[in-house]
């Protein structure tokens, strides 16, 4: 039914789509104290996926910075009723995941120890303890469970007309039936929203438009990563002496999950074979609908949950709710400001929407509102997507495999499946022929590590020792005793150049870019809080032409950062370079007689010191040469024109053979890195850390002028940081893999963000943020899987504390 009153001619904030997560957005907008902001609604509020939603609230997450958006909404939800007077449904009756096998309990240990450090109240029960929490249940067969008191559930209609009620109260106009039909566009701004009725002028646009989000993104030339997958669940008739307090329940290994539901059960899973839905464009007139329901599809979850709450099997289904649901390509929401699309903002793809939106409702106001949602939420974020993960091949192919994979043990180092290979470099066949087991990286097939001649490629993940372990040792010491070569082709590269480059690079970055043509700078990009918004290297080539170099997966992100900084009255372009150029890391303290056979150039540590690039020529080709390094060795990073890569690759590796040049993968690159104390970005260092936070204050440029989160620093520096990164090393192999809680006298004060083993040194190496006035000589101990080591903490770098050999 279309609106018949006339919308208003302008509005500061127009939000697209009223589900959960758009009225979510409009009330923390209204508690933020904007007034003027309309959402539009195409049917009515709930309509598209939300009134079908089974309604869980599980706050746990892989992160703090997740766990924290997850608490955020079951605090609102708690109080949410009260404020508003409309009822929200809310049961805080807490959660248990059981644990049904040993790799399950490992994993809900591991888990038990990140919420120590998270601060989060969970406990892991026996059997015993579970089915007494849980009366209905079988628990012969478990090892134990985990319980969560502060979860529950929610009626998701109910809590979205609460928070709809709670915008309306501060301010905030809802339009109902009223369906958007595009965006009128001046440059890289949004001027109005268009619908049937008419257009809106505004200053900001947000996409909260759910399943219907690539739609809405496409009609401004956006390409959005988000589309609908079928879900399904069961509701029983009412179940004889079923208790009002009785948790929710999930059963990951019987990948199901069951919920209080009008005096029975609703019983739902995540299968492996569940259908797309509206992949050719869902239909105009679609919802409120459903489904119809798959039983044979839904027989194993079925099976499951027979099998571990009887009385499932004793009751009858009242019905079976089978709905779209949106998902993305890695299965988490997108979110954050569009890239090229200066005022469009986005919320869409919530798999887990009624859990997240009380939370991602607040993040988002606050990224409207202050540019900056307060905190680091990549894992969510817009931009670490791409073209390929918006591609309808690619997206559809992994967000199955995620929807598959959501109760799905997280092992360190697993690699997804499907849609692969997409994006390869040039010698792709050739590394696959050398026994490459390639990882998938932004699409990107990269090698992770090498099998010999006769070796199984497969890999068998674990907690303790994965099957790639004694492998990743070879290559380390490869690169540590003699020579080897990774291909780093899925680099992210660009050229920044024009007039204005340097003005625009100095305000943004926090090192001291104006330095000689041919210098390489390693330099941070900050946000006004003066959190690490980028870790990377520029390359000054000439006076007006810089070259940047980061991660694979960061691209999208980084430029848009470098971009949006840039002088709005032009004088700088900035140039995409990844697919021009391949990238070979020559490195170890041979590489230096590799290279210098394989070129005429001069390439000794004279005429070719560290920190610097320069033009080589290797065979036939021109390569850009950086003489950097990321594994602490001699080395250099070997920007190769794409169609050249084949020719370098097999000429080094002919010269190399002599010494012994070995492949090598990422997972070694990672291990040499620990050893050297080099940090990650979205692990060691975020936009939540500062440079001074993270020892890299050695790295900031105090006397070049302003920059970007230069009076944050200055502010903090004199205050004195709070804390500070520690490295720490223990003997032996431990079971660290980054989220482990640091203790000191029983307390927990950290979590370690990145950890692994030293090959070199034979010990496990970790790091993590403590409180800055931690004493030097506390005894520490890192806790892992409920087992706690004693652990040395480190004053510096264990291997080359000088870097005597980078610069040899």
């Amino acid at each position: 039914m279309m609106s018949a009153a006339p919308l208003p001619s302008h509005a500061e904030i127009v939000i697209v789509g009223g589900g959960v997560i758009g009225c979510a957005i409009a009330y923390h907008l209204a508690r933020r104290g904007k007034r003027d902001v309309l959402l539009l609604e195409r049917r009515q509020l709930t309509h598209g996926t939300t009134w079908h939603a089974a309604g869980l609230v599980g706050q746990l997450r892989s992160s703090r910075n997740l766990t924290r958006l997850m608490q955020s909404s079951a605090r609102l939800y708690r109080i949410l009723e009260r404020e508003t007077g409309q009822s929200t449904g809310w049961h805080g009756v807490g959660s248990l995941r059981i644990a049904a096998s040993r790799a399950r309990w490992d994993e809900l240990k591991r888990s038990a120890t990140a919420a120590k450090s998270f601060g989060f109240e969970l406990h892991l029960v026996s059997p015993a303890e579970a089915a007494r929490l849980y009366p209905l249940l079988e628990a012969r067969d478990i090892e134990g469970a985990a319980w969560v008191p502060s979860d529950g559930f929610v009626d998701p209609a109910s809590v979205t007309q609460a928070l709809a009620r709670g915008a309306r109260n501060g301010g905030v106009t809802i339009r109902e039936g009223v369906r958007v039909t595009g965006f009128a566009r001046r440059g890289d701004r949004i001027t109005a929203v268009r619908t049937e009725l008419g257009d809106v002028g505004c200053d900001v646009a947000v996409n909260a438009a759910g399943m219907w989000g690539g739609e809405v993104g496409a009609m401004a030339g956006q390409s959005v990563a988000v589309c609908a997958l079928e879900h399904q669940y069961a509701v029983t008739e009412k179940i004889a002496g079923l208790p009002a307090d009785l948790p929710t329940l999930r059963d990951p290994d019987g990948r199901f999950y069951a919920k209080p539901e009008v005096g029975g059960l609703a019983v739902g899973g995540w299968e492996d074979t569940t259908p797309s839905f509206g992949r050719g464009g869902i239909p105009r007139d679609f919802g409120p609908e459903l489904l119809p329901g798959d039983w044979e599809r839904f027989a194993p979850i079925g099976e499951a949950a027979i099998a571990r709450i009887p009385a499932f099997g004793g009751t009858g289904i009242k019905s079976m709710i089978n709905g779209p649901i949106p998902i993305t390509a890695d299965g988490e929401p997108i979110m954050g400001r569009m890239p090229n699309v200066a005022n469009l903002f986005i919320a869409c793809g919530f798999t887990s929407g009624i859990a997240a939106a009380g939370g991602a409702g607040e993040a988002m106001a606050n990224w409207i509102v202050d540019g900056d949602p307060g905190l680091n939420l990549f894992a969510f974020d817009v931009l670490r997507f791409g073209d390929v993960q918006a591609a309808p091949a690619f997206l559809y192919a992994r967000a199955v495999e995620s929807y598959a994979s959501y109760y799905a043990i997280a092992w360190p180092g697993h690699e997804p499946a499907s849609a692969r290979p997409a994006r390869t470099s040039p010698i792709y066949d050739l590394l696959v022929h050398a026994g490459a087991v390639h990882g998938s990286k932004f699409g990107w097939e990269r090698p992770n590590w090498f099998a010999r001649k006769g070796e199984p490629r497969g890999e068998a993940p674990d907690f303790a020792r994965p099957s790639w372990f004694d492998a990743v040792g070879r290559e380390h010491r490869a690169v540590r005793d003699g020579v080897a070569l990774v291909d780093m082709s899925s680099f992210t590269k660009a050229e920044i150049t024009g007039r204005g480059a340097l003005a625009g690079l100095q305000r943004l970055a926090a090192n001291d870019l104006d330095r000689a043509p041919g210098t390489i700078l390693y330099t941070q990009l900050l946000n006004v809080r003066g959190g690490i918004e980028a870790d990377l290297t520029i390359t000054r080539l000439t006076q007006d032409r810089f070259y940047l170099v980061t991660g694979s997966a960061y691209g999208p992100h980084d430029l848009a950062h470098v971009q949006t900084h840039m002088p709005r009255d032009g004088g700088v372009e900035v140039s995409d370079a990844t697919t021009r150029f391949g990238v070979l890391n020559l490195c170890g303290p041979l590489s230096r007689d590799v290279l210098s056979a394989a070129t005429d150039d001069d390439v000794s540590n004279v005429a070719f010191p560290y920190m610097r690039a320069r033009w080589i020529h290797i065979g036939f080709a021109r390569v850009l040469a950086l003489r950097v390094s990321y594994v602490g060795e001699l080395g250099w990073e070997l920007h190769v024109p794409v169609d050249y890569m084949r020719h370098v690759y097999t000429r080094l590796h002919a010269i190399g053979e002599r010494h012994g040049l070995a492949d090598v993968g990422y997972r070694a690159v990672s291990s040499l890195r620990l050893e050297k104390q080099y940090l990650y970005w979205g692990a060691d260092i975020t936009p939540d850390e500062t440079p001074l936070e993270a020892g890299l204050g050695w790295n900031v440029a105090w006397k070049k002028g302003d920059f970007v989160g230069k009076a944050a620093l200055e502010r903090q520096r004199e205050a004195g940081v709070g804390r500070r990164l520690a490295w720490f090393m223990a003997p032996g192999e431990a079971p660290w893999h980054g989220g482990e809680a640091i203790v000191v006298d029983g307390r927990v004060i950290g979590l370690t963000t990145s950890a692994g083993f030293g090959y070199t040194l034979g010990r496990s190496l970790a790091c993590g943020y403590v409180p800055a006035d931690l004493a030097v000589d506390a005894t520490v101990e890192i806790e892992a899987f409920g087992e706690r080591r004693v652990v040395e903490r480190l004053p510096g770098p264990p291997y080359d504390p000088k870097g005597a050999r980078l610069r040899a």
